[in-house]
This record gives structure tokens, sequence and C-alpha cells, in this order.
């Protein structure tokens, strides 16, 4: 065990971030990932980190502040606060968030405070949000376990064996064997995905079409000009860095304005500490103009209300049924695993997805047809039989999902 957390945090920092020398590093953690962060301080220090610090959060206090705390503190965001996260973030620092919490933390809280608070951050941190998406730092979000999300996730087990079955998913999820080679795997890993993101970016789809037996029914536009991406990226400074481990994903930005249908999930949402299930958004131009939830519509409501730009779309992502991570069999309830399982999309800001996007102001963004958001909510839409087709501008129809996974031609 100890071998596989040193070869998990090199994973992170050599792969993850690309630590360079004489780089700071940011790493936000709950307290109870502690030990975990400092392997990965003591692994950046080692790769000649010039500095690591610590940005640390805890899930008891969190809940306690959401329910107990003055009215008046969900509009405000501290100085410090502010000048911590952007000017980090201008400094071109390494971001690295170990994302561990019960996936039920703040069940029974307002959402409007939630709304409130994130619309304050959206506000004061918008340089580092701004270059967290065009590539300004290198930024990488992992998972360990905690105890209260290992009893979400197999609730008929004793804590310690629950933890024991959590950790040996997540290594299996990140290609962590024991045998030292994990690096080795991502980089086969990782030329997978460019082959088919080659593939894509040739066909140049006009709009994608999906369908399966949940009752989905969507036409997705893509705007001229755009590009898929892969789970690596490249600062604008050059620097190589994955910002999701794991992922399996294939991805680029829709048109604002042109997704029309039917969506519904295929697996529940984790989002701001409350678990939304068996939910559908009615979509016209672009726009949400119906949600509905079996389980937190309350909360589904509020997510796509945060500003204009919540309820329409920001990312369609591509990934096959057939992945180390669905294949499992797990629901994980923590979105940077689950949605590794199954194809999403998600409501809000888009990343910068088109030719020469990361340059692009957000004015020259917008006017491309790209959404401008504060948030950005990833959600599963993927099933083992989800039907992808693609239209090209000069009207072909070629598949790209069949049954759940990428066609031939892809």
């Amino acid at each position: 065990m100890e071998e596989s957390l040193r070869e998990y945090a090199r994973l992170l920092v050599q792969i993850g971030l690309n630590i360079q020398r004489g780089q700071r590093l940011v790493i936000s953690a709950p307290v109870e990932c502690a030990a975990f962060a400092r392997l990965c301080a003591r692994e950046s220090y080692d790769a000649g980190c010039r500095e690591v610090v610590m940005n640390w959060h805890d899930d008891a206090l969190t809940r306690m502040k959401y329910l107990q705390a003055d009215e008046a503190v969900f509009d405000e965001v501290p100085l410090w606060r502010r000048h911590f996260f952007n000017d980090h973030a201008l400094e071109g620092a390494a971001y690295l968030a170990i994302s561990a919490t019960d996936p039920e933390n703040l069940k029974g809280v307002d959402p409007q405070r939630l709304v409130r608070s994130q619309q304050a951050s959206g506000k004061a941190l918008r340089d580092f949000d701004r270059l967290q998406m065009c590539g300004g730092f290198p930024w990488c979000i992992a998972s360990i376990p905690i105890p209260s999300w290992a009893r979400t996730v197999f609730p008929d087990l004793p804590e310690a064996e629950a933890m024991e079955k959590l950790w040996n998913a997540i290594f299996q999820s990140v290609r962590i064997t024991g045998d030292g080679r994990a690096v080795e795997r991502w980089q086969e890993h990782l030329a997978t995905l460019h082959r088919r993101l080659e593939r894509l970016n040739a066909l140049r789809f006009q709009s994608l079409h999906y369908t399966n037996s949940l009752g989905t029914d969507l036409t997705i536009e893509l705007p001229e000009g755009h590009i898929w991406q892969a789970g690596d990226d490249v600062t604008l400074s050059g620097q190589s860095y994955i910002a999701n481990i794991p992922t399996e994903e294939i991805f680029t930005a829709p048109l604002k304005t042109g997704v029309n249908g039917v969506v519904y999930s295929a697996l529940p949402l984790v989002n701001d500490g409350t678990i939304i299930d068996k939910f559908h958004f009615v979509v016209k131009d672009g726009r949400i103009v119906e949600a509905h939830a079996e389980k937190g519509e309350e909360a589904l409501r509020a997510a796509i209300s945060v500003d204009e730009g919540a309820s329409y779309f920001g990312e369609v992502a591509l990934v096959p049924y057939d992945s180390p991570i669905s294949n499992q069999r797990i629901l994980f309830y923590n979105t940077l695993f689950d949605e590794n399982a199954a194809c999403h999309i998600a409501f809000g800001e888009a990343y910068p997805c088109l030719e020469g996007g990361q340059r692009m102001t957000k004015e020259e963004l917008k006017a491309r047809g790209l959404n401008d958001s504060i948030t950005h909510v990833d959600f599963m839409v993927g099933t083992p039989d989800l039907s992808i087709v693609g239209t090209t501008h000069d009207g072909r129809e070629i598949p790209v999902f069949v049954n759940g996974n990428f066609a031939e031609e892809i």
C-alpha cells in the first residue's frame, strides 16, 4: 500500500502537473487527506518545486457554515482568499485539488446559500477561473478515499472494508497495479485518446444526434472551427498537464444556442453536497427550459440558475461504456470518476475548444458561439445502448457511438 501511494503521488506530480523546477504548487485538500497531501508535497519538492502552499478544508466545518453562519457571509469573499487564488494563478503556479467529500455533506442546506456563495466566488476569483479554463496554469484533480465517501459507495460493508475496496477501485481507475509502470501506462493511454481525437477533428462534424432507451433525443450543433481535445493539455507557456486523473474522455464545446431536444441522466449527480438522481432537461435553442428530477430537483434548479450561462451547455464529452471505470460497475458518487464511466455533458462554462481558442478573450469566445458562466457541472448521459450520429457539413451521417462505445470508424 505504501509503495502504491508513492506511485500515485508521483503520477500526479510528474504526469498530472508536470511540475517544473522553480514552480510553486498549491494543494487543496480535506484535512482527512493530510498524509497523502504530504506525499504529493514531498514528490513535488524532489522534482524541484519552489514551494508547496496548502489550502485545507473540512466537511464538518463546511456543513456548520452553510447551516449556521450569518446570512451576509454568503455574499462575501475575504480579500485574502481572492489574493490566494488569483495571485497564484497569475503567477502560473501549479494547482492540485484532492477531491474527497461526503456526497451528502450539504443535504438539507438552503440551495440559495450555495448559489449566493458560488456567485460571490465567481466574481471574486475571476482571474483564477479564467486562467484555469484557458490553460493559464497547470492543474490536476485527483482523489483518495475518506470514510464518509466510502460508506456511501459501499453501504453494506464495515468501514475498514469499504475504505480498502474504494482504494482498490481508485488504483484500478488510475492504472496503478503495484509494478511501478503507471506513468508508462498513462503515456500509452493518452496516445490512444489522441488517435481518436485526430479522427474526430478530421471529420469536422456540424452536429451530433444522441438517442437511447431512457428517452434522450438531443441534437447538439458544434461551432465553426471547433476542435476535440483529450485528457492532456498544454498551458499557454508550453507546459503539458492532465486536468483529471483518471480521464477517459474526448471533449469539445457545443454551439451555445444550437442544442435542442431532451436529455436524460444516466447516473446520479453529486453537486454541492447533494445527490441529484433520475433527472432530465428539455432544451430549446441551447437553453434548458425544463428541469425535472425524482431526487434533488430543488438543488438541480438552483444549479442551473447560478447565472444566465448556467442554463446553457458548455461541454460535450465522449467516453466509451467499455472503460476501466465503467467496467468496475461501481457508482462512485464522485463526478471525477462517474464522468469517466459514461459520456457526459456539462451545463455552464465552455472550454475554449476552438482553433486558437486558448488565446481568445471571453468576448471573442462568446462571439464564436461558446457559453460563458461561473459554473461548470458535468452530468452523465452514457448508457449501454447510447447512439451518437455525427452529421458533416456536406450532409454525411457517420456513426460516432454504437451501443455505448465508439463506432469502428472512430
